[in-house]
């Protein structure tokens, strides 16, 4: 017994070397997530907006954190109140209030920063500013806009199915690329952005991608399976896409992960990183091939 457990730790000791993280702490809060989720889309709609909600304030806290070690002045709840207020609004309101909400979020940041620049007693140089400002439209965009996708899918009649399936498909992507570039990757498909991806890892994550798809469509979405192709590989590139602009924006900032809140994971972002970019697509592709009436 004492040598089998032995022999356990020992495997466990050389997949964590290789995979460069907790991989049974990185399960279990992975499954725990997944779960919250699952049960907030299927028992009540507006739970997972309440998920998403509280999702999508740890992550802009998280990234305008991570701006400010950098040495951008970005006032933090403020974005993080205005984040939550934009993905929100999305499900409660009609799909265009989130537009109005994200230029109403943004000119209350600009207005905060200006305000506490002008009572700062050390004031930054122009261009600093204007690189702050940046720094926060970014944050709202790229975090509580592309986020309010999915909580407008899921107030979509048969919504919260196409939001399980999207995550599923994205969850895919995700699991054939680790999986794939860990066993067979060699060669690099962007070295000078995230080193450890693989052209390897890719074709893993595509097969995923596409075999998720057409099941989910056809058991799930009740489609024909060339939506689920579709919807696959579509997913598969904004997915890919995204989890290269996170590592990009690490890269820049000179950090590994953007927070430690999810042991064996990172942050929050380093696990919603493909999937921001999605939730729009998924989106779009709903309205392209369900028969459902949307709701505007």
């Amino acid at each position: 017994m004492r040598a089998t457990r032995a022999q356990i730790d020992e495997a466990n000791t050389r997949m964590e070397a290789r995979a460069g993280r907790n991989l049974i702490l990185a399960t279990l809060i992975g499954l725990g997530l997944g779960l919250a989720m699952l049960f907030s889309l299927i028992v009540v709609k507006e739970l997972f907006v309440l998920f998403g909600a509280a999702i999508v304030a740890f992550t802009v806290f998280e990234l305008a954190k991570a701006f400010r070690r950098a040495g951008r002045a970005i006032d933090v709840w403020p974005a993080v109140v205005g984040g939550v207020a934009i993905v929100v609004s999305g499900y409660f309101f009609d799909p265009a209030s989130r537009w109005a909400m994200l230029v109403g979020t943004i000119v209350f940041i600009l207005v905060w920063r200006l305000v506490a620049q002008m009572a700062h007693p050390t004031p930054r140089r122009t261009l600093e500013i204007l690189r702050d400002l940046v720094a926060a439209v970014f944050v709202q965009v790229y975090v509580s806009f592309l986020g309010s996708f999915a909580v407008i899918l899921v107030r979509q009649p048969e919504g919260q199915w196409w939001t399980l399936a999207f995550l599923i498909i994205v969850i895919a992507v995700d699991i054939g690329a680790y999986v794939s570039g860990l066993n067979f990757g060699k060669h690099p498909m962007a070295p000078l952005i995230s080193p450890k991806k693989t052209w390897e890892g890719l074709g893993g994550a595509a097969v995923a991608a596409v075999i998720a798809g057409i099941l989910l469509a056809i058991f799930m979405l009740h489609s024909p399976w060339w939506v689920g192709l579709i919807l696959g590989l579509a997913l598969l590139g904004t997915a890919t896409m995204g989890d290269l602009t996170e590592s990009l924006i690490k890269r820049d900032l000179g950090i590994k992960d953007m927070s430690s809140w999810l042991p064996g994971h990172g942050g929050f972002l380093d696990r919603l990183d493909s999937i921001l970019p999605s939730a729009p697509i998924a989106f779009t592709l709903y309205l392209l091939f369900s028969n459902a009436p949307v709701v505007g």
